[in-house]
């Protein structure tokens, strides 16, 4: 087996993991490292915990990462992460980041996240992780950018009518939408339950990190540099996210031509379920699970076509996807420790 830490092990991407990693056959978690907590139990924080994980909290030691671990998640605050993976750059260990540190680069980066950017060799080196596309990509990696969540779900949705040429690239409209875990364990007013109950609330409108990460993947596939426009919304339930995506069509199509299309796409792909006609995406029906969900109408009357995906977006839009991602780069089935039926109701 494969031995993983854990880096920023007390946010909900760090405790996903562990859950996830628990019945991974392949890797065993043997460190969990948290700076502000080193030395405590990761029970004392999440007791439900309790029995399960009894290893002790460590803090950062970069000489002791490298003798003892082959995998190392980083589930940390923007900012973080491109200062600790040049560490390990003359190292075997595989490092899967699920911050926005390497998602962007140069500029780009200091300007949607106010921070300093990584280094260009190591930002340059970096894959992005959106597994069910850019798997050839990820096989021979050795640092992932594990993709966000609303890029997740947005660009699986968005790619292949891209790449086939099924939709006009100009006047893309993406409506999004998660739930309050998204936004993090931090307490702020916005997730105050006295807001967020009842309510629905849009917030980083033109200013989301997430919309240069989505322009900058799709371009790859429109071969020119493409502008979406992305509104996001906080919804007042624990976990889920949906992008509901608006677009011209480019030629004659109905629903089942694109939905028939899709499901070639990514009939090899088995965390992406293309659902069939008259039935869209609940985030419920993806809850707890790695799955993507897309289903499409195209509106004949307009010429446009509405597309709906939906993601957990601390599964398949955070932790799950970095152990799918582990699992192309180590050559085993992606579905390894994946397998979870969606907890429904």
């Amino acid at each position: 087996m494969k031995k993983a830490a854990i880096i920023g092990g007390t946010g909900y991407g760090a405790i996903e993991l562990i859950r996830l990693l628990q019945s991974h056959k392949e890797i065993q978690l043997t460190k969990i490292i948290s700076q502000s907590q080193a030395g405590e139990d990761l029970s004392s924080t999440y007791p439900h915990l309790s029995g399960i994980i009894t290893k002790k909290m460590e803090s950062l030691d970069l000489e002791e990462l490298e003798k003892e671990i082959d995998i190392l998640f980083l589930a940390t605050p923007a900012g973080v992460a491109k200062n600790i993976i040049p560490s390990f750059q003359d190292t075997s260990i595989q490092c899967i980041d699920l911050s926005g540190d390497f998602r962007l680069t140069g500029e780009e980066y200091s300007e949607w996240y106010g921070k300093e950017p990584a280094p260009a060799e190591f930002s340059e080196k970096a894959v992005f992780g959106l597994s069910d596309i850019f798997t050839e990509d990820i096989k021979t990696a050795s640092i992932i950018s594990n993709p966000g969540c609303f890029p997740t779900a947005a660009l699986s949705a968005l790619i292949p009518l891209i790449d086939g040429g099924k939709i006009q690239t100009e006047g893309i409209r993406i409506d999004a939408k998660t739930g309050i875990s998204g936004a993090g364990k931090g307490l702020s007013e916005k997730t105050h339950f006295s807001t967020t109950n009842e309510n629905v609330i849009p917030y980083k409108i033109g200013q989301h990190q997430h919309i240069p990460e989505i322009e900058r993947y799709a371009s790859k596939f429109a071969e020119k540099d493409l502008k979406v426009s992305f509104t996001t919304h906080l919804i007042p339930m624990t976990r889920g996210l949906m992008c509901t995506i608006y677009a011209d069509i480019k030629n004659q199509e109905t629903t089942a031509s694109i939905l028939n299309y899709l499901e070639e796409y990514y009939q090899e792909k088995s965390f992406v379920r293309i659902l069939p006609e008259g039935i869209f995406p609940t985030t419920k029906g993806v809850s707890g699970s790695n799955f993507c969900d897309i289903g499409a109408y195209v509106d004949s009357r307009t010429n446009s076509i509405v597309v709906v995906s939906a993601i957990d977006n601390l599964v398949k839009g955070a932790a799950g996807q970095a152990i799918q991602n582990a699992n192309i780069m180590n050559g085993w089935d992606e579905t390894m420790g994946l397998e979870f039926i969606p907890v429904f109701p």
